[in-house]
């Protein structure tokens, strides 16, 4: 049925930092809720890609708090700018793999995604949204930095005046002259899994009595792992727990790590333990790996996907190359190098791996920060890593912590390990980092706490398909024993600042890999300590998370 609405110019006035990080643009949900902010960049966005006329796009969010409405108002003025058509997941809901998939499926005309990831949620939480272009990714620097400066000058926003959409049951309704078309958040993604894995083996691992523990944390995945892992894989019902997403996401925090996922590393490391168990953040894009008492770093998880992605039907020909982010480990570079094909690191986020997937220089793309993903979509993807390691424990028919020996075993171990320093000051983490790079240029040479330093720079990055290049990417202090530590601030934070320091060391000795990674990369911590004066600077004498 016809909705008929009269489309309105709202006057409006610009906000201050509306700048898209590396996922777009996050703030405190109270922000967001506030007049005209999410109107103001939406229609910033708009005004960007536009003109909408005639256009399809695709709309969905994690859930969290604000989801439902800020839905409302993107359709409304989705409607108002002349777009003829908007895919919305039903109750609002499509995981960022999802909406990648429902892009690149239905050729859309790229669509908006509501998620500040694996930030915790509720009205006293964070809240996000981002653009992704047509080709289903992230929009790159270029649209990212027109947004923003539309954002500064931005003086009025369209949008229509009436009731809401019933966002509950699929099906269309027109919204003034547009089509709301509510589809199966579940249905293109599921199929297009199905396409890519064995999934007649994995039925058959799960009734060989192969027990998994996926743990949702309350976010949107939810429905998805249900869905593929008990529905149609043959899991035992109770399989995913945590599998209703909620606003606040159960009053957790959606991040699947050692620290925020405690129960399920618990249960991996009890007596009892599954075979097998993961995890994924608040809109499904990242993953947690475990095996019975065996937990896999992302770094190493990537390199050990990358290796073994052939034994799924959809990578059976082999991969074309694999890309990580600079601060993920060099174990990658080593699959690469073995197999033959391209290497590359880019900067942190996803985007920057976009160009590379479209040339068809990538297969298999990784960031330490628990992402992992194929040219499948155009988004780092949590549950497409889960059925990818299913995949190769089927085919393999081995236990986690044997797939693990067997590739530190072919490929030397990458001891490596994140510590996060959580909403420090801002102005002193800045300081931090400005006079490290001030100091890059005497560090090679020097001695600190036994290490010596062979190479230190600022990261930069010249993108090798369109040639466009970002600098002051992170800073890398390189050790000649097979070292390394890198420093960069986050983009992802919403309150102060998060310094990430990503610890390294490469042991190629089978005899020497079964070491604590800690107490491995205890020198290389202490080396990063002192040079870069954290507790003195920061006020820290230990991270807030370790991962």
């Amino acid at each position: 049925m016809e909705t008929l609405m009269t489309a309105q110019t709202i006057p409006t006035q610009p906000f201050d930092g509306q700048k898209p990080g590396t996922s777009g643009l996050r703030a405190r949900t109270r922000v967001f809720m506030q007049p005209r902010y999410l109107e103001n960049f939406v229609q910033s966005v708009f005004d960007t890609v536009g003109p909408l006329d005639g256009k399809t796009l695709t709309l969905g969010g994690d859930g969290r708090f604000f989801n439902d409405r800020a839905i409302q108002t993107i359709l409304r003025m989705a409607a108002a700018n002349g777009a003829a058509r908007v895919l919305v997941g039903r109750d609002g809901l499509l995981s960022t793999p999802a909406a990648s998939a429902v892009i690149r499926h239905r050729k859309t005309d790229g669509g908006l995604i509501l998620s500040a990831s694996h930030n915790p949620g509720g009205e006293d939480g964070d809240f996000g949204i981002k653009y992704n272009i047509p080709a289903g990714g992230p929009a790159p620097e270029s649209i990212t930095g027109a947004i923003h400066a539309r954002t500064a000058e931005i003086t009025e926003y369209r949008i229509v005046d009436g009731p809401d959409v019933d966002l509950s049951v699929e099906g269309e309704s027109v919204l003034g002259g547009m089509v709301v078309e509510v589809i199966d958040p579940v249905a293109i993604y599921a199929e297009l899994m199905g396409s890519l894995f064995d999934f007649d083996a994995i039925r058959l691992l799960f009734a060989d009595g192969f027990r998994m523990r996926f743990d949702a944390m309350h976010a949107v995945t939810g429905p998805y792992a249900k869905t593929i892992l008990e529905d149609q894989l043959g899991a035992e019902p109770g399989t995913v727990v945590n599998a209703e997403p909620l606003p606040d996401f159960g009053g957790g925090h959606p991040d699947p790590n050692p620290v925020y996922a405690a129960a399920l590393m618990a249960e991996m490391f009890s007596d009892g333990a599954p075979d097998f168990g993961a995890a994924s953040d608040g809109d499904g894009d990242r993953n947690m790996i475990v095996g019975r008492h065996t937990y896999v770093t992302p770094s190493d998880s990537l390199a050990v996907l990358a290796a073994n992605a052939h034994l799924a039907p959809g990578y059976a020909s082999g991969i074309a190359g694999v890309a990580r982010s600079m601060p993920t480990s060099r174990a990658a570079d080593r699959v690469a190098a073995k197999l033959g094909v391209e290497a590359f690191a880019t900067p942190t986020g996803w985007k920057f791996f976009g160009t590379l997937l479209d040339a068809g220089r990538v297969t298999i793309c990784g960031e330490e920060s628990a992402g992992t993903g194929s040219s499948h979509v155009r988004e780092k993807d949590g549950l497409w890593a889960v059925l990818l390691w299913l995949n190769v424990l089927a085919a393999k028919k081995m236990s986690v912590a044997g797939v693990m020996a067997e590739h530190w075993a072919t490929y030397g171990r990458d001891y490596y390990s994140r510590h996060d320093y959580e909403e420090v000051d801002k102005a002193a983490a800045e300081t931090l980092m400005d006079d490290l790079r001030a100091a890059l240029g005497d560090l090679p040479g020097t001695e600190i706490e036994g290490l010596t330093v062979t190479d230190a720079d600022d990261f930069s990055y010249t993108d090798p398909v369109d040639g466009s290049t970002v600098e002051r990417q992170g800073i890398r202090i390189v050790f000649g024993e097979a070292a390394r530590g890198v420093l960069r601030l986050s983009g992802t934070g919403t309150v102060g600042a998060t310094l990430r320091v990503y610890l390294e060391r490469y042991e190629p000795d089978p005899s020497k890999q079964g070491e604590d990674p800690q107490q491995a990369l205890s020198q290389v911590s202490a080396a990063i300590q002192t040079r870069a004066g954290i507790a003195e600077r920061l006020g820290r004498t230990e991270p807030d998370v370790r991962t």
